[in-house]
């Protein structure tokens, strides 16, 4: 399941994803954040993912072209210890701010 909220004052989005973060999520997760007011920020909210594979990690690639690209400021938060070891061995660490 993907849900957002958008908070307008500070313009930012946060997605959360629960379960499998997997292809079945695409156009959940590429709705998330396309069909939402656009934002200056973006945090998708990890704390619930049980699995993720290369789709998820090719979606969070979108988000991130889709929110900027280089100038982007995409957060990934409060994944687990596996989510994250996933995240930093793909080199995700290098493009996006992560935290535990």
């Amino acid at each position: 399941m993907v849900e957002n909220v958008f908070d307008a004052n500070v313009e930012h989005l946060v997605i959360r994803v629960n379960g499998r973060f997997d292809y079945s999520c695409h156009k959940v997760f590429r709705d998330a954040f396309v069909l939402a007011p656009r934002a200056k920020s973006y945090e998708v909210d990890l704390a619930h993912v049980e699995y993720l594979d290369s789709s998820a990690l090719g979606m969070l690639l979108l988000l991130r072209d889709y929110a900027g690209g280089e100038e982007s400021h995409v957060a990934l938060t409060n994944s687990s210890k596996a989510v994250n070891d996933l995240l930093k061995m793909a080199n995700f660490n290098r493009l996006f701010d992560i935290s535990e």
